[in-house]
Order: C-alpha cells, then structure tokens, then sequence
C-alpha cells in the first residue's frame, strides 16, 4: 500500500474519532481528549503546540489509515512529547505505527529537537503498545507507580532524536 504523510485538514477529523473508537484501549474520556487536541490543531495550526498529521493511503477506499500528534514541552529546549499516536486498527502490524513514529522523530530533528517522551499505562491491555515502543529503541526512562489508578502505572519512555547522543535509562 502506497501511504503518505501530511498534516491533518478539517475533513479528517471523523476518520480520526473513528481509529480512536476502534482502538479498543481508549476510554470515551481520552478519545474527548484526543479530539480536543486536534481540534486546537486544526484552529490554530502550528501555534496550538499540537503538531498534527494523518498517513493517508493513496489506494484504500477508508484513506486515514492512522495519526499522530507530539509538540515541544513547556519550558524545555528540544524536548517534545508524543501526544497520541494511532493506526486503524485493520492495518495494525502493517509498519504504518512504525512509519508514524519515524515521521515524528525525523520532524522533531528536523526542527532542532533532541529528544522524545512518550507516556503510557502499564495495564496489559496497553501490552502491544510497549512492546511496540521498545521495539522501535525506546527505553523506560520512569515508571510512577499507581499513576492512572491502583495497579496502572505511568509508563515513561524516552530515546534521543535528531543527535548521536543516548538518553538514559533508570530502569
């Protein structure tokens, strides 16, 4: 499948909420969230902090296959956040999560970033999901126990980009 990365316009937000619905391990509460976040995208572009931008197949007939969002933290200098990172859940294990997550680690690079935190939940049903971030050389960086709720932890990862330089793990 031939596939594109590009910022997201008004006309795929549906097909955003619709990745997110399918996902399976959101709840109605992150999904809000989630569209929050693009829809000050898609208001304020690039001054909303929430960088933006759909992989869209040029031959499927449904052509978001899936998104990702990330920014540059507060008060730091070159240190960006993974917001959400979604693919459609037919074409998991497609390398289109991986294709994201490139995408964004070379777009950080490009505009001077150094390194990228990605959180998530610990529960087993976010298993994929931290398998996936370790397979792409991310490493725990801190772990804050009972974070979500009892028994959820916050999982926080991180890996250098845009340098030769290494982050650090603790763990």
């Amino acid at each position: 499948m031939s596939t594109k990365v590009r910022p997201l316009v008004h006309g795929d937000r549906d097909a955003v909420k619709i990745i997110l619905e399918n996902a399976g391990n959101f709840t109605s509460e992150e999904i809000e969230t989630a569209l929050e976040l693009v829809d000050e995208w898609l208001s304020l572009g690039e001054d909303s902090g929430y960088l933006t931008y759909v992989l869209e197949s040029t031959s499927d007939p449904f052509p978001i296959v899936g998104y990702v969002c990330f920014g540059e933290a507060p008060l730091t200098t070159g240190t960006y956040d993974l917001y959400w990172i979604a693919v459609d859940t037919k074409h998991h294990r497609g390398g289109f999560g991986k294709k994201l997550l490139k995408f964004a680690e070379e777009e950080i690079g490009r505009r001077g970033g150094r390194m990228l935190l990605i959180e998530t939940s610990s529960l087993e049903t976010y298993g994929g999901t931290i398998s996936f971030y370790e397979r792409s050389g991310y490493g725990i960086a801190a772990r804050i126990k009972d974070y979500y709720k009892p028994g959820d932890d916050k999982l926080i990862f991180c890996k250098a980009v845009g340098t030769e330089q290494q982050v650090t793990s603790t763990e």
